[in-house]
C-alpha cells in the first residue's frame, strides 16, 4: 500500500479506519493523517497492544485494501 496515497487521501479513507479500529475517535484520526506511523502508535496507545500486534493489524488492513482496490 502507498502510503502516500493514503495520506493524500485521508478524508475520504477516515470512515474506513473507524470502521476497522473503532475505538480510534475523530480527534484521533486528524492527528494520524494518514502517517503509517502515527497509526502505529495510536493503535497501541489505544487498544493496549505491542508494536508488533499493530503492526500486524495494519499489515492486515494493507493487504485487505489492496485486493479490494484490485476489484
Amino acid at each position: 500500500m502507498n502510503w502516500d496515497k493514503v495520506e493524500d487521501n485521508w478524508k475520504q479513507l477516515e470512515d474506513t479506519m473507524r470502521k476497522r479500529w473503532s475505538r480510534l475517535t475523530a480527534g484521533q484520526l486528524a492527528v494520524i493523517a494518514g502517517k503509517r506511523e502515527r497509526l502505529l502508535g495510536k493503535l497501541q496507545e489505544v487498544y493496549g497492544v505491542d508494536r508488533t500486534d499493530a503492526e500486524s493489524e495494519i499489515i492486515a488492513f494493507e493487504v485487505q485494501h489492496e485486493v479490494d482496490s484490485a476489484r
